[in-house]
C-alpha cells in the first residue's frame, strides 16, 4: 500500500510517501500500531495522528487493505 505522511510524520518516516507492506489486512488502529512499532520516534505522537485511508478521516476499526492509500496526519500549529 501507499503510506503517506505529513509535517511531524514525515520528518520521523524520512519521506512523504513510502511503500508500505502489510502481512494481512488490518484496522486503523493496527497499522498506526505497526507504523509506530518500526518507526518508535513516532509513538509518541500515537493518539494525536489522523489516519485517512483513500482519502476519508478513518475511525480506529476501520478496514485497510493492500491496495489502500493511508495517510498519517499529525497535529500541526501554525499562524
Amino acid at each position: 500500500m501507499k503510506l503517506l505522511a505529513f509535517a511531524g510524520a514525515r520528518d520521523v518516516l524520512g519521506s512523504a510517501e513510502l511503500t508500505f507492506a502489510l502481512a494481512a489486512p488490518c484496522t486503523a488502529s493496527e497499522l498506526l500500531a505497526e507504523v509506530c512499532r518500526r518507526w518508535p520516534a513516532l509513538a509518541p505522537w500515537r493518539g494525536a495522528i489522523r489516519v485517512a485511508v483513500n482519502g476519508t478521516y478513518a475511525a480506529a476499526d476501520d478496514p485497510v487493505g493492500f491496495g489502500d492509500e493511508v495517510a498519517l496526519i499529525p497535529p500541526v500549529a501554525g499562524g
